[in-house]
């Protein structure tokens, strides 16, 4: 039987994510993307290099983050966090979330690394979805 989570439960499943699909509106329509991020309980953490995504969600902001934990078929939670896109372009809050991004996941290359400090038009883009709405829901968890 599915059942809808409460806030406490659906951000648990937002903490301890990796990783989630990143959804927006593309030319009308939906576009969905896997991501890296990072949850502060305000707003999830992302960085993309300069592409399609971030053309779609410069157009239209809204956007929101889909992040499952799955037993089995029948066993199963989701939580999905609702909001809007920002750029994070002030030097010192780019730094510090980049330097947050890096921790969580020390699996980025050194390369990554160095491509934050590139160019404006080849360096990665660091931005948040600042969370309207946080809902959830489960089956037999």
């Amino acid at each position: 039987m599915i059942s809808r989570l409460g806030l406490k439960e659906s951000k648990e499943i937002l903490r301890a994510g990796r990783l989630g699909r990143l959804g927006c509106v593309a030319d009308g329509g939906p576009y969905v993307i896997p991501v890296n991020y990072l949850f502060d309980e305000e707003s999830i953490y992302i960085h993309s290099l300069p592409g399609r995504k971030i053309e779609v969600l410069r157009t239209n902001p809204r956007a929101c983050l889909q992040v499952d934990q799955i037993k089995d078929e029948f066993h199963w939670r989701s939580a999905i966090a609702y909001g809007r896109y920002e750029e994070i372009t002030d030097p010192a809050e780019r730094e510090q979330a980049l330097q947050k991004l890096l921790a969580r996941f020390p699996h980025f290359t050194p390369v990554e690394s160095a491509m934050a400090q590139a160019d404006e038009m080849s360096r990665p883009v660091i931005f948040r979805i600042r969370i309207d709405e946080i809902t959830g829901v489960a089956e037999e968890w």
